[in-house]
């Protein structure tokens, strides 16, 4: 009885977000309406929208999992996120909306040429089906767990195209509008679910479990033992590395690019920036909060005892010891967070391919009627596609989430160098945007799988500090040998006129 009430919330859950989604989004008149809202859409909606596209999946059922073998060291990390974001809302930010533009890439369009800017469009695209396919199969795992205790062995691959067709059903007809506004109640969806588990925890280890976990060294944020250079979670790392993930994440990735420029003025993309900083410093505490609990419950337990991973830990606790109706809230609010992130990349897919590749690269400029056509069957496209990714990721034992940022780590270094390239080298050219582009994801991927400090792999964060220099000596250094030559490309137009 309890899971036949349980799969009723999530088919619940399912169909009324699909609705909602619709029902917000309103009617979509261009292209532009359809990828920036008219430019329309509130700061602080805006930022939910921002928070709830970076958790995803992954924080909701890997963070704990973290905390209870470590500490809350994602807390740590998003120190360095918040001061990568206001460098982010003072520095890149004002380029964005003083272009009009509707994607980040048509900076780097009018300073260097399409080239450059197809070529950063592509890595984006590469990249982010590649952390969205680690994120959908993330999503995947507490929906096995609950079909298995039916008795149902359902293929991962299964379960991942049920959850990309309900988010397809509205993000294809809604387009960024329904994206923000459905990311808003999913976030709070998923909060209250960790919320509620926090409080059901609670009452379970009392006073003791909080002081043994205390004792333990599990509410640790600030940790200054661990290495440097391996450790992600190094209190170096974390600040610095984790400002320059963030500059990358959300400075040169159109995935959040997109969000903040359907607000209303510069200032309101700047509050939404920030905000974002401190609310996912919040969230990284609730779900290492409830790590922490689940390890004072377990009396300490090692996850090999239990017979777990640590992505299975929170799913496990889920579905088996929470109330009937509880669990299938707490499902449902994983699947928000799968879905958020999900239709976020898939319209952010889209914008890039129309305003980076259609109309900068092939030069192809239909009407608005046909423009917003081309758009939605993009964001179908790119569904199918999501889909195939994300099955290559069904067999990983390490924890997803740092799977997922490793992965989108790789390209930030050349994309945010490519943007700090262009202000701070003034006789930097396309020719030289280029080449240090490439030679920075040559240089990035020799990093992540060549360089080996006593066994253990370069800490992720550290690969965007190693692209970013890499794309500002190279592009430097062409530059002092090449003469000064004006970009021949023609400024980029936004997808419609804004």
């Amino acid at each position: 009885m309890q899971d036949v009430v349980n799969l009723a919330v999530i088919v619940a859950y399912l169909v009324a977000i699909a609705v909602i989604g619709l029902k917000l989004s309103g009617r979509q008149r261009s292209a532009t309406d359809y990828f920036t809202g008219e430019r329309s859409l509130p700061w602080w909606a805006v930022m939910f929208s921002i928070v709830a596209t970076e958790t995803s999946t992954l924080t909701v059922i890997s963070v704990p999992g973290v905390a209870y073998g470590g500490s809350f060291s994602y807390v740590e990390l998003a120190v360095g996120y918040l001061v990568g974001r206001i460098l982010v809302a003072f520095v890149l930010l004002p380029l964005y909306f003083r272009g009009g533009f509707v994607s980040a890439y048509q900076y780097l369009g009018q300073r260097f040429g399409r080239h450059t800017q197809g070529l950063a469009s592509l890595t984006f695209l590469v990249t982010r089906l590649l952390a969205e396919g680690v994120r959908l199969f993330a999503g995947a795992i507490p929906i096995k767990l609950l079909l298995a205790e039916f008795g149902l062995d359902v293929n991962y691959f299964v379960i991942v195209l049920a959850i990309t067709a309900v988010t397809v059903a509205y993000t294809y007809v809604g387009g960024i509008k329904a994206v923000v506004w459905t990311d808003f109640l999913q976030m709070g969806l998923y909060v209250v679910g960790a919320v509620i588990c926090v409080v059901v925890l609670w009452t379970q280890v009392g006073a003791g479990g909080w002081a043994a976990a205390w004792d333990a060294g599990k509410f640790t944020v600030f940790d200054f033992s661990k290495p440097i250079l391996t450790s992600p979670y190094a209190f170096v790392t974390a600040i610095v590395g984790g400002a320059l993930l963030t500059m990358g994440s959300h400075g040169s990735d159109q995935l959040i690019a997109q969000r903040v420029l359907s607000c209303r003025s510069l200032s309101d993309g700047r509050k939404a920036m920030i905000g974002s900083a401190v609310a996912i410093g919040v969230q990284f505490a609730l779900f290492s909060l409830v790590g922490a609990l689940l390890w004072a419950r377990n009396r300490g337990a090692s996850l090999s005892s239990l017979n777990l991973t640590s992505d299975q830990l929170f799913g496990e606790f889920i579905l088996r010891d929470l109330p009937m109706g509880l669990s299938g809230l707490l499902v449902a609010g994983i699947l928000a967070a799968t879905m958020g992130s999900l239709s976020s990349a898939l319209n952010s897919l889209s914008t890039s391919t129309i305003a980076d590749l259609v109309q900068s690269w092939a030069q192809w400029r239909p009407d608005e009627a046909t423009m917003l056509k081309v758009a939605r069957w993009m964001t179908g496209v790119w569904a199918l596609v999501m889909v195939g990714f994300a099955s290559l990721f069904t067999t990983t034992k390490d924890p997803v989430v740092e799977l997922g940022l490793s992965i989108a780590s790789y390209s930030y270094g050349a994309l945010l160098g490519a943007f700090l390239l262009g202000l701070l080298v003034p006789r930097a050219d396309g020719v030289a945007s280029v080449v240090a582009f490439l030679a920075t994801l040559i240089g990035t991927a020799w990093a992540a799988l060549g360089i080996d400090i006593g066994g253990q792999p370069l800490a992720f964060p550290w690969f965007v500090a190693i692209g970013v220099v890499i794309t500002l000596v190279v592009g430097a250094l062409i530059s002092l040998v090449r003469p000064r030559t004006d970009v021949a490309e023609p400024e980029p137009e936004p997808v419609a006129p804004v």
